[in-house]
């Protein structure tokens, strides 16, 4: 007979860039299966949490679900190095990823991980076969490197271009990010808001500086964004194309603010050989008319998500998680249970005699 147990205490860490949806990734799993919770939410976003146990706090019985603040080093490391965890997930930075895994692996304990990501987003030629509503969609898919303010593991930060449709593609690709409208976040007019902090506004900016001494063009972009009135001291970041080669810093290393860096394939295998050139593998998207291609070409891109024809979609039946340094295991879908559970088996014997070797 298998059993299937609660591990008991779950540790839970989550980031700042999604506070209430990746904790509702997390929680639900883990009181599903039977155990208790620590969670630890960001310090920069440590209100959603609060309210949220606020609301629910009647729900469970007392030490069933617990919240912890505090930075990394006073309150994350602590709960992942403690002998009375029984299992550690995180979602996070990539670097952090790893400190985490070092500090549960002194206790031997299992760990899931949801890491960084520096998508590739992949255009076919046959993209631009028509003028039609399916090109007007894989544009808006090229320019959702701004969606959340970039502030996404899964931003698809390359665009990858086959070049005979290279210059024609990008040319509406800058002129839609052009118009994109960056105001006040309350304003439902509004397409792009401030980055979450001055630490991620200095950040993306450096960026830039870095972009330009690797001899990359910057298309559209490049700056700090200046608004107006109350939103004068906002950390504002214009929307951002960057041209360049797949070797550079700025094509590798994750910003994690409204800039993409774009660069041409002349083929299926070039195209697969750019997009795999990375130390991450969380998402992807791949975006061609070619029945083929659409089957194909994303069971060769090493990515836990690759959204075909599409992008930033999130189906709560859907797996997600990562593949070589974005991270292990999945969120969503049933699988995820199995994360916060451990087998037991039970072999009963319903003979009365015995064996007969002693």
């Amino acid at each position: 007979m298998n059993i299937k147990e609660p591990l008991g205490i779950v540790g839970q860490i989550i980031p700042w860039n999604f506070p209430l949806l990746m904790l509702s990734w997390k929680l639900p799993p883990a009181l599903a299966t039977g155990n208790c919770v620590i969670l630890k939410p960001a310090e920069q976003t440590p209100s959603t949490a609060t309210l949220l146990m606020e609301k629910i706090a009647d729900v469970f019985p007392p030490g069933v679900l617990n919240v912890v603040h505090g930075f990394g080093p006073e309150a994350g490391k602590p709960l992942a190095s403690s002998g009375n965890i029984d299992k550690v997930a995180f979602t996070g930075e990539t670097t952090t990823g790893q400190l985490i895994m070092q500090y549960a692996s002194k206790n031997l304990n299992p760990v899931t991980m949801e890491l960084g990501g520096k998508s590739p987003n992949i255009f076919f030629n046959s993209v631009m076969d028509h003028d039609d509503a399916y090109l007007d969609k894989a544009i808006e898919g090229a320019v959702l490197f701004a969606f959340n303010a970039g502030e996404v593991c899964t931003c698809p930060s390359r665009i990858l271009v086959q070049e005979d449709i290279y210059d024609a593609f990008m040319e509406r690709v800058v002129e839609r990010t052009k118009a994109i409208v960056q105001d006040n976040p309350y304003d439902v007019n509004t397409m792009l808001g401030a980055q979450a902090s001055n630490d991620q506004y200095e950040k993306i900016q450096s960026y830039f500086s870095i972009g330009e001494e690797e001899g990359a063009k910057i298309l559209t972009g490049g700056a700090a964004a200046k608004l107006d009135g109350n939103l004068a001291n906002g950390f504002y970041i214009q929307p951002t194309i960057m041209e360049g080669h797949n070797k550079m810093r700025v094509f590798q290393e994750e910003i994690f603010g409204p800039v993409v860096c774009v660069t041409k394939f002349k083929d299926e295998a070039e195209a697969l050989e750019i997009a795999n050139d990375t130390l991450y593998g969380l998402g992807a998207g791949v975006w061609t008319r070619d029945a083929h291609q659409l089957y194909q070409i994303p069971r060769e891109i090493k990515a836990g998500r690759v959204w075909v024809n599409c992008y930033h979609t999130y189906p709560a039946h859907a797996p997600f998680g990562g593949y070589k340094k974005s991270g292990f295991g999945r969120e969503n879908h049933l699988m995820m249970m199995n994360h916060y559970r451990q087998t037991k088996n039970m072999l009963i014997s319903y003979d009365k005699n015995k064996l007969g070797f002693f």
